[in-house]
């Protein structure tokens, strides 16, 4: 199986397991960048659009952006209208490329 085959499918379950919430690793896991209290800029990260939503591109895009939390959205997901300025949203279309990125 192709790789890409693998990777998406594991990241729409993974998109719509996270429409009703953010994404929050625990801090003390391997890997952990950024803090809950982080706030977020999505200026630094404008390179990803465009991107595939791989792993790699989603932990330099948690990472860089400062934020404490991430929120992959997938379409048709629903998500909540709650702002949070320490969260990075990451919306990704069908063919799992990030569309755009916004903080709140």
């Amino acid at each position: 199986m192709h790789a890409r085959h693998v990777v998406l499918p594991a990241l729409l379950a993974t998109t719509l397991l996270a429409g009703c919430s953010s994404v929050q690793p625990d801090p003390g896991a391997p890997g952990h960048f950024g803090s809950a209290a982080g706030a977020c800029n999505a200026d630094p990260v404008a390179w990803a659009v465009g991107k595939q939503a791989e792993q790699e591109t989603m932990r330099r895009v948690w990472h860089e952006s400062g934020a404490g939390l991430i929120r992959p959205i997938g379409p048709d997901t629903a998500v909540t209208r709650d702002f949070r300025p320490d969260r990075v949203n990451v919306e990704i279309d069908r063919n799992n490329t990030i569309t755009r990125i916004t903080c709140g």
